[in-house]
């Protein structure tokens, strides 16, 4: 068993591929706080991110929507990444597609910081309005998750 631990640490320890380089992807989890919606609303979800070059990237995602309706939110950002080492920041702007009482499309603005925690491994928080193409309140969202490198 302990050989195992350390073959899977050195493997891990090896592995020199980032997200920060161009054509790199990450994949992770992700919890969000969905405001201004009549309640506060928990949601779980997954993203995805692709960079471009050393300063842009994309990021798709999917967020279950945790209350008495089934919910979903579908957004994709894109992400001007300004990296400062072991802390990189970014603004971001989107479309998102939800379905929060009732279906509807809207515009992503935000921002985020990524801390880097191993060579393959990033922690992230984010914060970003959904401004909605219909008449209902525009949801501030906090998310948190981490993002594996590949």
């Amino acid at each position: 068993m302990k050989k195992l631990l350390l073959s899977i640490v050195a493997v891990l320890c090896a592995v020199t591929a980032s997200a920060q380089e161009p054509g790199g992807w990450t994949l992770g989890p992700r919890l969000g706080i969905y405001t201004n919606v009549g309640d506060t609303v928990l949601g779980v979800g997954a993203v995805g991110r692709y960079r471009f070059d050393n300063n842009w990237r994309l990021e798709p995602s999917i967020t279950a929507l945790l209350h008495k309706y089934c919910s979903v939110d579908i957004s994709c950002d894109a992400h001007y990444v300004f990296d400062l080492g072991v802390v990189r920041l970014y603004p971001a702007a989107g479309l998102t597609v939800n379905e929060i009482g009732k279906w509807a499309a809207g515009l992503n603005l935000g921002g985020g910081v990524d801390f880097n925690v191993a060579n393959v491994v990033e922690l992230t928080a984010a914060l970003k309005w959904q401004a909605m193409f219909d008449e209902r309140t525009n949801p501030v969202v906090l998310m948190v998750g981490a993002n594996f490198n590949f």
